[in-house]
């Protein structure tokens, strides 16, 4: 993915109420930190960064006073009431360096007919180059009967890419889904049901 572009203006008031205001004005408050520079307070615009947000380890481009500064995303804080973004911390990267990262699960492929997955780990920690993260990291479970089980040293990781996550750490498993016990009761009393009324129907119809 190429970089996404944010324009950034440098913060002078800082606080809560301060933030409220940025907030208001449809900014997001932003700190810039990494390779032994001071943090960086900014303001970033509030629809495009929501927008960019939509994008797992993307790349961004942050313009400042004329200067560009490469960074990734280390923390979003939200308001999970109000689905408003508070603040985002913003790590400086160079192209070249790696960098550890989070990246989500994404299954592809169905297994095998009459078995079902369930998704044991959402995301794998990997470590890539900063200016080229992988978006997800996919994991085939294409014809895997049941009892099938993928582990996280199992995955085809994207070229490059270092995994950081415990190899033997669980992240699907396929498995045959089993009758409940309200099932198996209801389709016992439906038999039960089924066999009353025939014995009742042949009793009718000895009498006729």
């Amino acid at each position: 993915m190429s970089e996404i572009k944010l324009a950034a203006v440098a913060r002078t008031e800082f606080g809560k109420g301060a933030a409220r205001r940025l907030r208001r004005a449809n900014q997001v408050p932003a700190v810039l930190y990494g390779h032994g520079t001071n943090p960086l307070h900014v303001a970033l615009p509030g629809h495009d960064t929501m927008l960019a947000l939509k994008h797992s380890n993307a790349l961004y481009s942050i313009e400042l006073d004329g200067a560009t500064t490469l960074a990734i995303v280390k923390d979003v804080q939200r308001d999970v009431v109000r689905q408003v973004i508070e603040h985002v911390d913003l790590l400086i990267v160079k192209k070249g360096e790696k960098v550890a990262v989070d990246v989500p699960v994404h299954i592809v492929g169905e297994s095998a007919p009459g078995t079902i997955h369930v998704v044991e780990t959402q995301s794998l920690s990997l470590e890539a180059e900063a200016t080229h993260l992988p978006q997800a990291v996919e994991v085939s479970i294409a014809g895997l009967a049941g009892g099938a089980t993928i582990t996280a040293g199992d995955v085809v990781l994207p070229a490059g890419a270092v995994l950081m996550s415990e190899p033997d750490v669980t992240v699907v498993t396929i498995s045959v889904p089993q009758a409940s016990a309200a099932d198996v009761a209801a389709e016992e009393a439906a038999s039960d049901l089924a066999a009353t009324q025939s014995a009742a129907s042949a009793a009718a119809a000895e009498k006729a």
